[in-house]
Order: structure tokens, then sequence, then C-alpha cells
């Protein structure tokens, strides 16, 4: 028999799409899984629907806990688990039928050698319903050094939790920052640093739902600089382990940089909005030389710098005309 793959999703005020994430997971080929659902503190029908579901699904269980966080949910699904494999879904999300089959797969092809697959996603556009495919198709056998690397160019690689199967073992003494915004960033890197080989598959198989209001999406707040803690955590940590890298981690520390300011832009009149816009584009004017000259640094990173070269009102009406471009 296949061996038990335990899938985790956080549940957090998602009437609106908890049935399209539930019934993607329970339809799919690998049969032996076993569904975690942590409600994490939900004010609407969200944990009246999973448990109608669990009812429907021996498979399915469900644990609840005062509103704490995606981090905490996620850690106590953690917790809650049995199975030799974890992957994690988020449930405004959905997958393909294949999802854990398609990762198991490229694990069992080269005989369980490699403790961690990765997939890509498909990023759908929830006001159109636009999808974007973020792979290329293809399958490769990386180190963990090189998934980082290339996870810092944002080349292929993504930081997030989801579209990634792995060995319950990588996952002792592992836990996702409570209380933090984009732990991703903060957390997935210790994967692929505790991973020899990872098999990477980049056929999209994990279908991301790009909607308004959500971390990435909504208004700035302070909050969002959690994203800079985070890039800055996983740089030291991947520094100190592959000092050869930090040329890698410092492109991903000044894209963090464009990230944030890009949240401020439509930010009037508020002073310190206005001082942490000053302090994010005097990291990235600093750190310009290095990467400019820097052969892996992606397109867009050059274009923004030109951009930013021009004036702040200059780049904030290109990257505003990208954005409506791009939806």
């Amino acid at each position: 028999m296949n061996p038990l793959v335990s899938v985790i999703i956080p549940v957090y005020n998602v009437e609106k799409y908890l049935r399209r994430c539930l019934n993607s997971v329970i339809d799919q080929e690998y049969k032996n899984i076993e569904i975690i659902l942590v409600n994490d503190g939900s004010t609407d029908n969200s944990l009246e629907i999973a448990i109608s579901y669990k009812e429907k699904d021996k498979r399915i269980k469900v644990f609840s806990q005062e509103n704490q966080g995606l981090s905490a949910a996620r850690n106590m699904g953690l917790d809650k688990s049995h199975g030799e494999y974890i992957t994690f879904i988020d449930s405004d999300d959905y997958v393909s039928k294949d999802y854990v089959s398609y990762m198991f797969n490229l694990l069992k092809k080269h005989n369980f050698k490699s403790p961690l697959a990765i997939a890509s996603l498909m990023d759908v556009f929830e006001k159109n319903d636009k999808k974007i495919n973020t792979g290329n198709n293809k399958e490769y056998t990386w180190s963990g050094k090189k998934c980082i690397e290339k996870m810092c160019y944002h080349d292929l690689v993504d930081t997030c939790a989801y579209a990634k199967l792995g060995k319950r073992e990588l996952y002792k003494n592992f836990c996702f920052p409570i209380g933090k915004l984009f732990e991703d960033i903060g957390s997935t890197y210790r994967l692929f640093e505790r991973s020899a080989t990872v098999e990477c598959g980049f056929k999209p198989i994990y279908f991301y739902n790009i909607r308004k209001n959500s971390i990435t999406t909504g208004e700035f707040s302070a909050k969002k600089l959690d994203l800079l803690e985070m890039t800055d955590k996983m740089a030291r940590s991947v520094n100190k382990k592959y000092p050869d890298l930090t040329s890698a981690t410092l492109r991903r520390q000044v894209y963090a940089r464009f990230s944030t300011l890009n949240q401020t832009l439509n930010v009037k009149n508020n002073p310190e909005v206005s001082s942490i816009r000053k302090n994010l584009i005097s990291y990235i004017n600093k750190n310009e030389k290095a990467i400019l000259s820097n052969n892996n640094t992606p397109t867009r990173d050059r274009l923004a710098y030109m951009s930013l070269s021009l004036g702040f009102g200059f780049y904030k009406f290109s990257w505003l005309v990208y954005l409506k471009l791009k939806k």
C-alpha cells in the first residue's frame, strides 16, 4: 500500500471557497490520505462546512483553535497529522486530481532518494478567471542549495508552503513563525536546507486564487513589514550555510523592499508610511550596484530600478500600469 499522506488545510472565514477546495482534495487519485482541517476561529460558516464534509468522508479530521493566524493553524495541523508525507493546501485555493500522486511519483521515480518534491502553481485571477502557468512543465532533480538559489531569483522555485510534498522527518523541530505575515519566506527555505536533493516537477497542479483583500493584495499596514523581517531571516540562515549565495539572498532582500514599496503606492498624506517608503527606497538605492551587476538578476528588477531612477512619480505610474495589464 502507498504510504499515508497528510493533507493539512488551515481554515479561516472561507465559506465562499471551502467546498471547492475540499472537493478537489476528496477527489484525489491518490487515495491513502488524511485530510486535516484546522479551523482558526472562523466567524462565518466555514466550521459547519468542514464538519459536514467530515460526516461524508472518514479521511477528514476537523480541529479548532482560537484565531491565532495561518502559521499557528499549520503548526497544529503538523501536530495532529500522522502521515509519512506532508503537504499543505490553503482553503481558498484548489488542486488538480493528481496533486498528491504527481509529487509522490516524482519521488518514486528516483527510488525515494529525495525527501522533498515540489510542483508549480497556476495563478488564477478571481476577477476574470484568467490563468497563468508559473512553471515550464519540465522535471529536474536539483540540490536543496540550487532550489534556494532559484527561489531567491524567482526562477521556477517559489517560497510557498503548498505545492510541496515532504517526508515527515523534514518537519521535525519545524514550525511556522506565529503571528507573522509572509511566513512562508521565513520557513520554506529550511526544507531546502534539509534536503540534499529535491525532485522538481514544474507542472501547475496547484490553483492559487488571487483575490482582492488577501494578505498580498490587501491595503498596506505596518504588518506588511513582516515580509522584510522574514526575508532577512532567510538570508541570514542561508548566508551562514551557503556563503556563496549572498548575491542571491541580497537580490531577494531587495525584491522584498520593492514589493513592500509597491504596497504603499496608494497611501497618501501619511507621515509614517512616507518614512517607511523613504527607508525602502534608501535600501534599494544602496544596493543598486550589486543588484545590477549580478548577471542572474531578473529583467523585471532592472526595469524597476530604471523606473525608480526617473523619479518616484514615474515609478508609481509604471507599476500601476503593469498591474492593470497583468490583471
